[in-house]
């Protein structure tokens, strides 16, 4: 889970780096790159996160979990690495898709490959909180940033050069460890390699066995036909016509969160320079409490959608998240808060946001058959994305060049709006998934 989990890891460190980086790559003696293109190469990395999902994501479920989740990490670490050497914005853009490409293939590989080897009792918790993962990668970005980015160090001009290069030697590290990795049962399973999928399970039984003693007797079976693939059409229909309820359900939690955590995060070092003048070499000092909100929030409130239930706690925390930024936005406004007290809201906003993002992941990842798994997941976080989280970084990006603190805060209203509705539409169709096995939730097509 660990090896799998880092995808998130990886996510937040980059998203962090450029967030923290910001004002840094507005001086002269680095890019001196402006707010909107600062924007503009976060929107960059969401759209090749867009892409690189759906690529990825038909070729997971035909070609398995590990194999591509070795691919597609491998993609992210040559991607950060060519970043460190950006000579110009061009550079540093064309680096950011890239990037974004590995990484929204790994949200495809790496939540399927999950999902299909956690016991349904314990799946919500620990799906929520390895997504809550990303944030342990932005306080690591956030680390790095302010340690390498002091004068006494390396200083802005050679330093966020070398956050970049050491987030590519992480991403090596990982690459070693998810080797080890096994594939998937169930997809083993689906494409007709019994033995294989027998071999895996025997494993971790074994393993379970000399911890536990014992294992938990066989409740319920299912029969898998052992069918290699799926057709676009076959996945056309079951999205559109037999699961077209759940489908707008995911759309929605996708699409909202993916706004309201762009706007902000893309973002956050701007907000922080503009309106309360705090030094770019400053700035990684408030993404510690903020990413700290972040962790705690899958971890504390995961166990209660195993327990109180995915559509009630889903819905909770999609309103709730809501209604915490709309205030935000209003004492912004009204010229209430500092940088410390600003930060302080974001942290408390973000502790209901972040498990309400990653229960988001975990609805997609947990409703749809295991023949079409990874490309569901893909396809949802591609609109979702493409259409919530590629406009947001450049829209506050525009906003907040204005200098106007209004236009900042309906920007972050139009967030709030988003993830109402999404709170309203999961109490109202979501799918009570806790607890119950995929095959329960959604029969295999192969079944």
């Amino acid at each position: 889970m660990i090896a799998l989990g880092v995808a998130w890891v990886l996510d937040g460190l980059e998203v962090t780096l450029v967030g923290s980086l910001g004002v840094v790559l507005q001086r002269h003696d680095t890019l001196a790159l402006s707010a909107s293109e600062i924007g503009a190469s976060g929107s960059l990395y969401i759209g090749g996160a867009v892409l690189g999902a759906i690529f990825f994501g038909r070729l997971t479920d035909r070609l398995g979990r590990k194999k591509l989740f070795l691919t597609t990490l491998a993609v992210y670490m040559a991607a950060t690495l060519a970043t460190a050497f950006a000579p110009n914005y061009r550079w540093f853009a064309i680096c950011r898709f890239a990037t974004g490409f590995g990484i929204g293939g790994e949200y495809a590989a790496i939540n399927s490959a999950i999902d299909e080897l956690i016991p349904a009792r314990l799946r919500g918790r620990v799906n929520l909180s390895i997504n809550g993962s990303f944030w342990l990668g932005a306080a690591l970005g956030a680390a790095l940033s302010l340690v390498l980015l002091d004068p006494r160090v390396l200083g802005a001009k050679l330093g966020w050069r070398v956050c970049f290069l050491l987030g590519a030697v992480f991403a090596a590290v990982i690459l070693l460890v998810r080797r080890h990795v096994p594939e998937s049962p169930r997809w083993l399973l689906s494409h007709g390699r019994e033995a294989d999928a027998e071999a895996v399970v025997e494993q971790i039984e074994a393993e379970i066995k000399m911890r536990a003693g014992a294992l938990a007797p066989v409740t319920d079976t299912t029969q898998y036909a052992g069918r290699a693939a799926v057709s676009l059409a076959q996945v056309a229909r079951v999205l559109i016509v037999e699961y077209r309820q759940r489908s707008l359900v995911a759309l929605a939690l996708i699409l909202a969160q993916a706004f309201f955590y762009n706007a902000i995060f893309f973002t956050y070092a701007l907000v922080l320079g503009r309106f309360y003048q705090v030094p770019g070499d400053k700035v990684a000092l408030y993404i510690f409490p903020f990413a700290l909100g972040n962790v705690l929030g899958p971890i504390l409130l995961g166990p209660l959608f195993d327990s109180i239930g995915r559509r009630r706690m889903i819905g909770f925390t999609y309103i709730l998240s809501a209604i915490g930024l709309a205030l935000t936005a209003w004492a912004f406004v009204a010229g209430m808060l500092d940088a410390r007290s600003q930060t302080l809201c974001w942290s408390v906003v973000f502790f209901m946001a972040s498990a309400a993002a990653s229960s988001a992941y975990l609805t997609v990842s947990e409703i749809f058959p295991l023949e079409m798994r990874a490309l569901a997941i893909a396809v949802f976080y591609a609109i979702g994305t493409a259409i919530g989280g590629m406009g947001a970084p450049v829209l506050l990006g525009v906003l907040i060049q204005t200098g106007s603190r209004v236009s900042v805060a309906e920007g972050w209203g139009l967030g709030a709006v988003l993830m109402l509705v999404a709170g309203a539409v999961a109490f109202a169709f979501g799918v009570d998934a806790e607890r119950k096995s995929l095959e329960a939730i959604a029969p295999p097509m192969s079944t």
